[in-house]
């Protein structure tokens, strides 16, 4: 009787395991909020993109229709019809949206850059953020407010805005947009903070006086863009970023590989998105990840930086690369997959009742071999000693 016990045990488990899970649910399983990506008007109508878009991921950062010189050409002229399509497809998909960006020293029109004194500059912010958090209040989890305010020297960009506003530019931005949508999760976005140094010291100095100034921060974004070989001191800054007690998030993810790209180097990647990953995981403030792009032919690293390549999960032809192993790895590592055991004890049967109050009845399995029980389960749950559990 034991080894057919067994038998049929071996045979759940490979059931259980059959089933998908979405990086987004597995997040979600995580106890984080979401596993994103960035979408836009040519990304909802690309076949092999929209498919893993829809299936992957939950929260979507539009990459480039939100933005100021998108949606604010000439003063006063909106133009809402392509950020409207991202919204509109978020919601038909049942997915949520991180607003990016409000106020950036890029991708601003000249209309913008020439102007030449601070009431005219104030006003005109806020008359953007008001109009564009106000668009969609209530529909939109979080703001990347600022975008990007320092030098890799750690000294602030000189854009318009500091330079006729100083600081307080920034107070101002989260100020505003705080008015226009109260329940929005307003950020703060910056590359470069991947490794000790100006930077990062900048910016845990910038919060903390925006804290003093009680600004309603809520989040830190790091971009996170990467280079292959240098990843290890990820972990170690996302948890200098949450001392500071706001919310953390790994807004712009990607891992660029120098060419020649081989087997050998995409490997290492595969292992860099796993620690990157469980970095996320294991800081209880990281609420999620959002990946900048799907396959790597729609990648801004090649044009941008030509001599590297590959950074994505996704190669040329939507097919998964090793390195969507290591997520996946990451995220299921420490996680009881299955538990089966024979109910026919009042031992079993009684762990049986504890573990379906806690997770959903496996219905599938459970009406191919009643004589049997399996439940996905976490590592937390009481479990019989008798139970058959793998452990990934």
């Amino acid at each position: 009787m034991k080894s057919s016990i067994t038998t049929l045990s071996l045979m759940v488990v490979c059931l259980a395991e059959a089933s998908y899970a979405s990086f987004n649910e597995q997040m979600a399983a995580k106890g984080k909020l979401y596993f994103g990506n960035i979408v836009d008007t040519n990304t909802i109508v690309e076949n092999g993109a929209v498919e893993i878009l829809k299936t992957e991921f939950g929260m979507f950062t539009p990459e480039y229709s939100w933005k100021w010189a998108f949606i604010q050409p000439n003063q006063g002229e909106f133009k809402f019809e392509d950020s409207d399509k991202v919204m509109e497809w978020a919601a038909e998909n049942g997915k949520q949206i991180r607003g990016h960006t409000l106020v950036w020293h890029q991708n601003i029109p000249g209309w913008v850059d020439a102007i030449a004194d601070q009431a005219t500059l104030t006003q005109v912010v806020r008359d953007h953020i008001n109009t564009v958090v106000g668009r969609y209040q209530g529909r939109v989890y979080a703001w990347d407010v600022v975008n990007e305010v320092f030098n890799d020297d750690g000294t602030f960009r000189a854009s318009v805005f500091y330079r006729l506003l100083g600081e307080e530019f920034i107070d101002l931005a989260f100020q505003t947009a705080q008015a226009a949508d109260p329940k929005a999760k307003l950020y703060i976005n910056e590359y470069g903070m991947d490794y000790a140094g100006p930077k990062i010291d900048a910016m845990l100095a910038l919060v903390s006086r925006l804290q003093s100034r009680n600004v309603p921060i809520h989040g830190i974004g790091s971009q996170t863009h990467l280079t292959s070989g240098r990843v290890d001191e990820v972990p170690a800054q996302l948890k200098r970023l949450a001392s500071t007690g706001l919310e953390v998030a790994i807004t712009e993810l990607d891992i660029r590989v120098k060419r020649p790209v081989d087997d050998e180097k995409l490997a290492q990647q595969k292992q860099e998105y796993e620690l990157v990953t469980r970095a996320c995981l294991d800081l209880p403030s990281c609420v999620g990840i959002t990946m900048w792009g799907v396959s790597d032919k729609d990648s801004w690293i090649p044009s941008t930086l030509p001599d590297f390549d590959a950074p994505l999960l996704w190669d040329s032809g939507f097919g998964r690369k090793v390195a969507y192993q290591g997520v996946d790895e990451a995220l299921q590592r420490g996680v009881i997959r299955s538990v089966i055991f024979d109910p026919g004890t009042d031992q079993s049967r009684s762990h049986h009742a504890q573990l379906m109050s806690h997770v959903p009845h496996h219905g599938r399995i459970n009406a191919l071999l009643p004589s049997l029980r399996s439940v996905p389960c976490a590592r937390s749950l009481p479990l019989p000693s008798s139970s058959h559990c793998r452990i990934v």
